[in-house]
């Protein structure tokens, strides 16, 4: 058996080009966005806004925050007490505000009229808060402070970081 002449396999039937006439009424017109042409449609820039300094400075640290390992003397002001907890912490330390200077001129007028007249002394000095990063301290050192609180976005964080471990 020789070779016979390969047969090449019929072209596929092309589809004939049909002419659609088109409508005169709704002719297609591509716009021209150079000079002098159409106005181009409006794009969201905001990605290309300069933003605020505090923004930008927020958004970074955010990003330096989940990229670097914080250490737990640190990570531990991430986290605050919840909108229960914080309104019973601010309804008790309501009962202990420290006094105007108007209460504490009216008592220590009390405390001269009764020295004045005599009397044995009753008025004391009230139970307050005492708030103050040197004051508080102290008062840590001399294991005097019963309930610390701190806040958590104390900036630069480094001014309570050592508290925590102080007051153990």
């Amino acid at each position: 058996m020789g070779k016979a002449g390969k047969k090449v396999a019929a072209a596929p039937l092309a589809k004939s080009k049909r002419k659609v006439q088109k409508s005169s009424l709704f002719e297609k017109t591509p716009k021209n966005f150079r000079i002098g042409g159409d106005i181009r449609p409006k794009t969201d820039l905001t990605r290309f806004v300069k933003w605020p300094k505090y923004v930008r400075l927020q958004r970074m640290k955010k990003i330096m925050l989940t990229r670097l390992k914080v250490p737990p003397a640190l990570n531990q002001f991430n986290t605050t007490i919840d909108k229960n907890q914080a309104a019973s912490l601010l309804k008790l330390l309501k009962k202990y505000v420290p006094e105007t200077k108007d209460e504490k001129k009216k008592r220590l007028l009390e405390m001269a009229q009764q020295k004045n007249d005599g009397q044995e002394v009753k008025s004391k000095k009230p139970i307050v808060i005492k708030f103050g990063l040197n004051h508080v301290t102290t008062l840590i050192e001399q294991k005097a402070a019963k309930l610390v609180v701190i806040a958590h976005d104390v900036d630069p964080i480094e001014l309570v970081c050592w508290m925590p471990a102080l007051c153990r």
